[in-house]
């Protein structure tokens, strides 16, 4: 019986906890850094996949308790690629939604204030030939009484 390890048992299996853990930690700050566990889980199961197949080109080599580490560590990075797959796509989808909600805000804001200055402008140029009237009309304005 041979009790040689896999290359990559602990370290498929650690980086697997790691995304895990950082994945739901992730969702507090809305998924935005939910691509390092993403990562994580990635090479994670690129190690497991390629522990797998040194394993089944040499079986006698290696124990059977160290396969199905390996292929828990394969199971764990394939559930933690999903979970942190759709994290990151929530947060992506709520970037999206907060950039339109402050771009339009923006948008309004400036629009207001170009519709405040045009307003001034026509409030002063208006305002000049107003009072020019009132007055000549006060002068002008005399009735005669006979």
């Amino acid at each position: 019986m041979n009790y040689n390890k896999l290359s990559a048992e602990p370290i498929a299996l650690i980086l697997a906890i790691i995304s895990l853990v950082l994945g739901v930690l992730g969702c507090c700050c809305y998924g935005i850094l939910a691509f390092i566990p993403l990562v994580l889980s990635i090479i994670g199961l690129v190690l497991a996949n390629n522990s797998l197949k040194e394993y089944y080109q040499n079986q006698e080599a290696f124990s059977i308790q160290s396969k199905n580490n390996v292929n828990l560590a394969k199971t764990l990075n394939i559930v933690s690629i999903v979970i942190n797959g759709i994290i990151f796509l929530f947060g992506i989808i709520v970037l999206l939604i907060y950039g339109t909600i402050i771009s339009s805000s923006v948008l309004k804001g400036i629009q207001q204030k170009d519709n405040f200055e045009k307003l001034e402008y026509q409030l002063d140029s208006l305002e000049t030939p107003y009072e020019f009237q009132e007055e000549s009309n006060t002068k002008i304005d005399t009735t005669q009484i006979k």
